[in-house]
């Protein structure tokens, strides 16, 4: 134990239990937790919308929580580096622990920060936490990056079993005086006024989700106790409750990966559920792979993967079929659900994102970055890595890709997967009277498709044709 403070900078790792930067600070005496609120310094991928509304609340949530541990959590806007120095010559403070980020920018930063600090002789200690593996810990036989999956999933399950997750502080040791802070209205988080198309933008994401620690772990709960019975089956049907939804929690750090994998194993041994528990796994570790080739590949949320893809031909003058995407107004029921789904609530379906980025990237000839900008002011869960990743995978053009030539069919999706059309019809109203079997393609409904809503933006089947042959153009480019 020490007698001088130690400064807890947090960023995204919104929790008490399995943290390893708290828990390390707090065994060391005094803790002075500090988020300082500096976005600009992750330009230009600063949190979008939807995630800077749960930010606010997440914040909120952990402040509560220090504060039923005898601490506080302490505001500050700024630069990062300059708010610890001031923060240190205010409080004497002779230490700074935080976990690390790796999108680029933040890497980047904090290299600078821990220079810096170490420089002027502060004690730095940093901790791995975001992910299971840390970027660019395994490489292949070559000593190369993995730039397809499998080999990556098998080379993380031979390194064994994650560490056992850390337990939250009991208590932490206050300061003797504490430093000033903003209150978190100060940071003016939550998005105000109107989105797009007049219509509100946060008042379905409160009705939809529970933010913080507490809420993460009853997810986490449900999950490992009923869902993960089913969620092999029934991940890919939008209208049931296949999924986890643990997203946005593990993005904004209200849950470790590690905890989800300790929590989850534990409970498939003991309920028999293992075979399950492994496909949930699997995603965890799909998420390291995300990550995994961020690191490796920074310029990906920018540029495509493969060279030949920068000279794809897109659509010029397409401003008005992508608003018509966005709105969920394109007259394709399956993406227009999702769309709406994702407006409404901050959270949109995979097995619905993929469909609707092949809508976007091939039927509508839209480009990708536009599409992951979109999801990436709107989600909840917008992770740099996973968004640009997903985003590459549906154009073709990134790692472990789906080929370009892979077009999802939406009629055939939405009927294979939303049969009944229930999921289309709780986001679509206007289709709520159209029977079963044209709830995916209702302008063949014999009564004329529901009132109000669109007739297609696009011929599927030509539009289809024309991606193929853009395909063709820069194959033919390149040889």
């Amino acid at each position: 134990m020490t007698n001088t403070p130690a400064l807890y900078w947090i960023r995204r790792d919104l929790r008490l239990a399995d943290n390893p930067a708290l828990f390390h600070a707090a065994s060391r005496g005094q803790v002075i937790p500090v988020y300082i609120h500096a976005d600009e310094e992750e330009a230009p991928w600063q949190p979008g919308g939807a995630s800077r509304w749960w930010l606010h609340h997440s914040l909120a949530s952990m402040a509560g929580a220090l504060e039923k541990i005898g601490s506080r959590l302490i505001i500050r806007r700024g630069s990062s580096l300059e708010t610890l120095q001031t923060l240190a010559r205010e409080t004497g403070a002779t230490a700074v622990f935080f976990n690390r980020l790796h999108e680029p920018a933040c890497r980047d930063r904090d290299q600078r920060v821990c220079a810096a600090l170490e420089e002027q002789g502060l004690e730095v200690q940093d901790y791995a936490t975001a992910t299971l593996i840390e970027p660019g810990a395994l490489n292949n036989m070559q000593g190369e990056p993995d730039r397809v999956f499998t080999p990556f999933w098998k080379a993380m399950q031979a390194l064994g079993e994650p560490s056992d997750s850390l337990p939250a502080p009991r208590n932490i040791q206050s300061p003797a005086k504490w430093p000033g802070s903003l209150g978190l209205d100060d940071l003016a988080l939550e998005p105000t006024g109107e989105h797009l198309a007049g219509q509100s933008w946060t008042r379905g994401l409160a009705e939809h989700w529970e933010v913080g620690e507490q809420a993460a772990s009853h997810s986490l709960e449900v999950l490992t106790e009923s869902t993960i019975e089913i969620y092999p089956v029934q991940r890919d049907f939008p209208a049931k409750p296949g999924v986890s939804r643990l997203s946005p929690h593990l993005h904004f750090g209200e849950l470790s990966p590690r905890q989800a994998w300790n929590q989850l194993r534990q409970a498939g041994l003991r309920n028999g559920t293992e075979a399950q528990t492994l496909v949930y796994l699997r995603q965890l570790a799909w998420r390291d792979f995300a990550h995994h080739v961020l690191h490796y590949f920074p310029r990906s949320p920018l540029e495509p993967m493969y060279p030949k893809y920068r000279d794809f031909p897109w659509r010029q003058d397409h401003e008005e079929l992508l608003l018509a995407w966005q709105q969920g107004r394109t007259g394709i029921p399956i993406v227009d659900a999702g769309m709406r789904e994702l407006w409404h609530t901050g959270w949109m379906h995979n097995r619905v994102r993929m469909v609707a980025a092949s809508l976007l990237v091939k039927n509508l000839r839209i480009p990708w970055w536009k599409g992951a900008a979109w999801f990436w002011d709107t989600l909840v869960d917008a992770d740099l890595a996973n968004n640009t990743m997903g985003w590459q995978w549906s154009a073709g053009c990134g790692v472990d890709a789906a080929p370009y030539f892979r077009i999802f069919n939406p009629i055939l999706q939405g009927e294979k997967f939303d049969a009944q059309g229930v999921y289309v019809r709780r986001w679509i109203p206007e289709l709520r009277n159209i029977p079963d079997k044209f709830v995916h393609k209702p302008w063949l409904a014999p009564g004329g498709q529901g009132k109000g809503y669109p007739s297609p933006v696009i011929d599927l089947a030509s539009s289809r044709k024309e991606a193929l042959e853009a395909l063709a153009s820069i194959r033919d480019a390149a040889s």
